[in-house]
């Protein structure tokens, strides 16, 4: 078998990636919703990889994986990793997950950090409503995730919240000092969202990046009463290109509250700095970033080798990223805790994927499905009408 082709499109809110070969079969692969410029990045790996055996997964990583960054840039090298498994799979007519060692557990938890309504504002009741609708989700989450502080509005909608300059464009671009009033004002939101959840529901909290170090280890100290499952990115994170593992070091070793990190670093080797200290107590690689599902595998393992629990990054995965996760998590050591779930947008993506089962989460789970490859399909005649112009033989 060999590739004869490598395709990228915008479907929805989501580029995809189809990767087809000389045997007719083939294999999508997942990028995040937040990174529609991405596929000149993909067709850049084309000449790469067309005339290879996309069986030899790695082989072909091979040729490619050195290229990729942090993220935004490890994407376009993740996706086509994902899309490799897909085709491996369907040829020998068995679940990725049996290919990456078989499954561990025949359901997988999920968390929610993407089903969520607009807040009226960033205030204590409305961070309190917030988490009262997901706690009536029908998907029955038994976990949930909220962005506060650095990586929410509180920034520019809580007066004098920080000692800084609010920046009007980028992501995630805020960094420094919290205020007396800031600080005080993250704690009563994080109070209320506990009066709602109680011990029914744990609580994670997407944090920053942004914070201090005096500020992390002040925050992780007045929340320890709440039993959070982690603080997320607290110090560096999504949209930077390095760890500073020193320093989560410190914010770990002086907090009882789980940290974690990881959804924006690209391989294994950029995650060894972080396990080997125990720089912190969870990590969150994206396999939509971190360079593939096989790449997010080996850090589960190492991760449990030195006592670091797993949660991984999802959340603007798409459909495909779902699929991809769900294979991945079955397989993955008891370290692992639960992956963020991600939605399809538009709603109409759940009308052209085949092979999710109906419903997709029941209470707080999801069971691993057996069909060859990651499992799910697109229904070509259904997604045609939905392409770019320019794409229209994107199935073809």
């Amino acid at each position: 078998m060999k590739i004869t082709d490598l395709k990228c499109t915008m479907l929805g809110a989501n580029p995809v990636v189809r990767i087809t070969t000389d045997e007719g079969i083939s294999g999508l692969g997942a990028v995040e919703t937040y990174k529609p410029y991405i596929g000149p990045y993909v067709q850049f790996y084309k000449q790469m990889i067309v005339g290879e055996d996309p069986t030899n997964v790695e082989r072909v990583m091979m040729r490619i994986r050195q290229m990729g960054a942090f993220k935004p840039w490890g994407a376009a090298v993740s996706a086509i990793e994902i899309a490799l498994w897909d085709i491996a799979g369907k040829a020998a007519g068995l679940p990725v997950y049996k290919l990456l060692g078989g499954k561990v557990r025949d359901k997988v938890r999920v968390y929610n950090g993407a089903i969520r309504s607009p807040m009226k504002g960033q205030n204590p009741e409305d961070y309190a409503e917030a988490v009262a609708k997901m706690k009536t989700l029908p998907e029955g989450f038994t976990i949930v995730k909220q962005a506060i502080s650095f990586h929410s509005p509180m920034v520019s909608q809580v007066p004098d919240y920080f000692y800084g300059e609010v920046q009007p464009i980028g992501r995630h671009p805020h960094r420094g000092l919290l205020t007396e009033r800031g600080l005080k004002h993250t704690v009563e939101c994080v109070a209320a969202m506990k009066e709602v959840l109680g011990d029914e529901i744990g609580l994670a909290l997407d944090c920053g990046p942004g914070w201090t170090l005096p500020d992390a280890i002040r925050f992780a100290e007045a929340v320890a009463p709440y039993n959070l499952l982690w603080l997320e990115d607290m110090l560096t994170g999504d949209y930077k290109p390095y760890v500073q593992p020193e320093l989560y070091r410190e914010l770990t070793r002086r907090s009882s509250t789980p940290i974690h990190t990881g959804e924006q670093i690209y391989l294994r080797q950029n995650f060894t700095s972080l396990i080997e200290s125990n720089a912190v107590n969870i990590v969150g690689p994206d396999p939509c970033d971190v360079g593939g599902i096989a790449e997010l595998k080996w850090i589960a393992e190492y991760a449990d080798l030195h006592g670091i629990l797993m949660a991984p990054h999802g959340t603007g995965n798409g459909l495909i990223g779902l699929a991809a996760l769900v294979q991945v998590a079955a397989t993955l050591p008891q370290n692992y805790i639960a992956f963020e779930y991600p939605i399809g947008q538009p709603d109409w993506w759940y009308d052209i994927v085949e092979g999710l089962p109906r419903p997709i989460v029941q209470n707080g789970f999801i069971e691993v499905w057996d069909r060859p490859g990651l499992g799910i399909e697109i229904n070509a005649e259904a997604a045609r009408q939905y392409l770019p112009e320019a794409d229209r033989d994107f199935f073809d």
